[in-house]
């Protein structure tokens, strides 16, 4: 447990706690861009042990949840395809598109497939040329290199019966839309640190000039969250708002220039729809015009979708941080991760499932158990 172990001490914790609790003077309302963060947020009951005064808005940061339902239902209709083998992660396996999702793709003899890597389908895909194999891309900056390299590495050794089915998005220009948009109470951003391992810190310091924010790049263990609190709510004090890199541990300013080239050889930036929330100009990857004859899109051509999202899912004002889970009428009863109606309820980083998991039914303290809410206080 060393390099965790250390990131849980609950006395450092208090420390943490009480120089927030002796900072905060007024109401701050700050956002975490990571489902992972959202879950160890609920998870260790942070939010709960926070001064009233600072209020944590759970952002679009979960990738599974903000894949739009065009792009699922396009892989369902690929996967049905008797010569395809499709390849995913998990965590898509169970997301809802319209009326059904992949898990019923293929108890209906669709060939769908777990995978732990992008190269883990590409080697599927060498040693069964008679098949279509088509990797479903999705994510943040995180899994971009990787899913780049496959293509790449696909490219290198002629495995033509290779695509990637990409819907890859981008933190930067969805920090704009939440600011942009009129409905917006975030004051200060905690950035989420495996995306800035990846891409540096270079796009935050227009974003957080322009709309005078605080962003702070933040791991995702308590200590590193609380950290990342205490220095958002230490700037918004002072009137500040500067790019604080909290996470130094992992995170370089300039990133992680081989997976950087990689990303600009392979892919290129467009516009990009995010399920519940809607288009936000280039906020997304596509392949690059040399490696297009491995998108799965073009190779396929899927026209014929038809979306419809369930009426009673409220996940798009979830993923905007404009609702908590439990003030949907659907969450915990029509809604549940045996019946999912969103993806914020299906995903490992989705608020829903947080929620839901760690029994924050309703608001409040006593929403979730004491151990909970104490685990590192």
């Amino acid at each position: 447990m060393r390099y965790l172990e250390e990131f849980r001490d609950p006395a450092l914790a208090r420390r943490l706690l009480d120089e927030i609790h002796a900072t905060v003077t007024r109401p701050w309302a700050l956002m975490e861009v990571c489902g992972g963060q959202t879950h160890s947020i609920i998870r260790h009951g942070i939010d709960q042990l926070l001064p009233a005064e600072v209020e944590l808005i759970h952002g679009p940061g979960c990738p599974v949840c903000v894949t739009p339902l065009e792009v699922i239902d396009k892989a369902l209709a690929i996967a049905s395809r008797p010569d395809v083998v499709f390849c995913s992660f998990g965590d898509m396996l169970r997301v809802p598109g319209t009326g059904r999702d992949l898990f019923r793709v293929k108890g209906a003899g669709g060939d769908v497939r777990v995978v732990y890597s992008p190269l883990d389908a590409l080697e599927i895909a060498r040693r069964t040329p008679g098949k279509q194999v088509v990797f479903f891309g999705i994510g943040f900056e995180t899994t971009a290199p990787a899913n780049a390299m496959a293509v790449h590495q696909a490219r290198r050794l002629g495995v033509r019966n290779f695509s990637l089915l990409v819907s890859h998005v981008r933190v930067p220009p969805a920090i704009e839309a939440v600011m942009s948009s009129p409905r917006c109470r975030v004051q200060g951003f905690l950035a989420a640190g495996h995306v800035c391992s990846v891409m540096g810190v270079g796009e935050y310091p227009e974003l957080a000039e322009r709309f005078r924010v605080p962003i702070v790049v933040t791991g995702f263990e308590p200590l590193d969250i609380l950290e990342g609190v205490r220095r958002t709510v230490r700037q918004l004090e002072r009137g500040e708002h500067r790019v604080e890199n909290a996470y130094p541990r992992a995170v370089r300013d300039e990133g992680n220039t081989a997976a950087l080239r990689m990303l600009a050889e392979v892919f290129e930036v467009t516009d990009r729809a995010w399920r519940g929330i809607g288009t936000i100009p280039a906020s997304g990857w596509r392949l690059a015009e040399d490696y297009r004859e491995f998108d799965a899109e073009h190779r396929f051509a899927v026209t014929d979708v038809r979306t419809l999202e369930p009426a009673a899912c409220r996940s798009g004002e979830v993923l905007q941080g404009l609702l908590k889970p439990y003030e949907c009428e659907a969450f915990g009863t029509a809604c549940t991760p045996r019946t999912p109606l969103g993806a914020t309820m299906v995903s490992s980083e989705g608020a829903c499932a947080a929620y839901y998991l760690y029994r924050r039914l309703a608001h409040g303290p006593a929403a979730t158990t004491g151990k909970e809410a104490s685990s590192v206080g």
